[in-house]
């Protein structure tokens, strides 16, 4: 079943920002050296996938659909069963009377018990398929907000290192300043305290950095190497159709139940047993033993209850997951629409960042040779310092954020980490 958002509108997106994607994540992309093979968002997920549950139980599962699967193609609907029987009187009058009965007994299908119980079995086999499928999709999410958020610090720890650097070298001048009777002793401490709070900037940040960086190992299982790239998921392939993996879950899952409530249907009593047996008896001791072969049929009475039970729970599960499919893509639908507008926001976003970071360093540099020749002071150095530290942090981070932008929009397309 395919859904219009995630076909050809996608398509369309996807065709009106790959240029200017392209063009804003290009810093991001770095060489990758095939020798060392790094770990890529891909390699995290794998890594993460085989961790989980649905991932260790998915043999198990298919194993199990396909078992039933051939029960359902079966001439009974249960094995056959084999009677076997004996009657003497030799404990009370011991006249040689002998009997002894050996029978088979055959489970029937109900009239179309058989086809139903086959197609209920094809419909859990192919729901196994997307529910795994869904897991992954969800297990993509969590790895990609983990990996974005491990670089998110990494930049914030890197340019809070930088702003330490840049405050303690401006600290240093200005003692010398201050120690030639050019500036004055509170123009020293204003230096010194803002050393002072980008050695705190700095301690936060690298403590943030650390929790990001454990929580990705945590969900991955495996050491991580440092750095990590930061090369951006590629571009949705424009005009592809696709059937969103959570969509599809749902309704294979509202498949089985109504597979399941068409059997119940049929399903109004336990199945007959067709009997065939043999007996050989006699009366007397000395007389001769006489054969005689017995057909029967067993047919269980129907039970009002026990049908409109099975029937009632099928329809529940049937109703209930055309429900939740019905929301879920209404949800998704305006997921990937967010998705969209977030990866337009963000390109936006990344060029007023360079753009202002390209200002606040021409600033900074004018400012800089403005107070060293004492046309300048040091209050105005101080914030015209901070200004361009900002303006980098924010291009740093919106280039990242651009990133993970388009990781949402191919999470909200139901596509998995390449």
């Amino acid at each position: 079943m395919t859904f219009g958002p995630w076909g050809r509108g996608a398509g369309r997106a996807a065709s009106a920002l790959a240029w200017a994607c392209l063009l804003a994540i290009g810093p991001l992309a770095h060489a990758q050296d095939t020798a060392n093979d790094p770990v890529t968002l891909r390699h995290v997920f794998d890594s993460a996938w085989q961790r989980q549950p649905e991932a260790r139980g998915v043999a198990a599962r298919r194993d199990a659909t396909d078992a039933r699967l051939e029960a359902a193609r079966s001439w009974t609907p249960e094995p056959a069963a084999l009677e076997l029987s004996g009657a003497s009187d030799r404990l009370m009058r011991n006249n040689g009377r002998r009997e002894y009965v050996a029978g088979v007994a055959v489970p029937l299908w109900l009239p179309g018990e058989r086809s139903r119980t086959q197609a209920v079995a094809q419909a859990e086999r192919q729901a196994v398929d997307s529910r795994v499928l869904a897991a992954q999709l969800r297990l993509a999410g969590q790895v990609r907000d983990a990996w974005w958020a491990v670089h998110r610090a990494r930049i914030e720890a890197a340019l809070a290192q930088a702003r330490l650097a840049n405050t303690q070298q401006l600290a240093a001048d200005v003692a010398r300043r201050v120690s030639a009777g050019d500036l004055s002793r509170a123009d020293q401490h204003q230096a010194e305290g803002a050393a002072a709070a980008a050695r705190a900037g700095l301690a936060e940040a690298m403590a943030l950095q650390a929790q990001a960086q454990q929580a990705l190992r945590a969900l991955a299982g495996i050491e991580l190497p440092q750095p990590l790239p930061d090369t951006a998921e590629a571009l949705p392939a424009s005009g592809t159709s696709l059937s969103h993996p959570l969509l599809v879950e749902l309704q294979d899952r509202a498949e089985v139940a109504r597979r399941s409530q068409a059997l119940a249907g049929v399903q109004r009593r336990a199945n007959p047993e067709l009997a065939l047996a043999t007996t050989r008896e006699r009366d007397v001791l000395g007389e001769a033993y006489g054969q005689s072969i017995t057909v029967g049929v067993r047919i269980p009475l129907g039970s009002d209850s026990r049908h409109r039970a099975r029937v009632a729970a099928a329809s529940a599960e049937q109703i209930e997951a055309e429900s939740a499919l019905a929301v879920e893509q209404q949800r998704l639908q305006g997921e990937l629409a967010a998705a969209q507008a977030r990866m337009d926001g963000a390109r936006q976003v990344a060029e007023a960042a360079t753009q202002r970071a390209a200002l606040a360093e021409q600033t900074r540099g004018f400012i800089d040779k403005a107070f060293r020749l004492g046309e300048a002071d040091l209050p105005t150095r101080l914030r015209v310092e901070l200004e361009a530290f900002e303006a980098e942090r924010l291009q740093a981070r919106a280039r990242i954020e651009l990133a993970q932008a388009l990781s949402q929009w191919r999470q909200a397309l139901g596509l998995l980490p390449e």
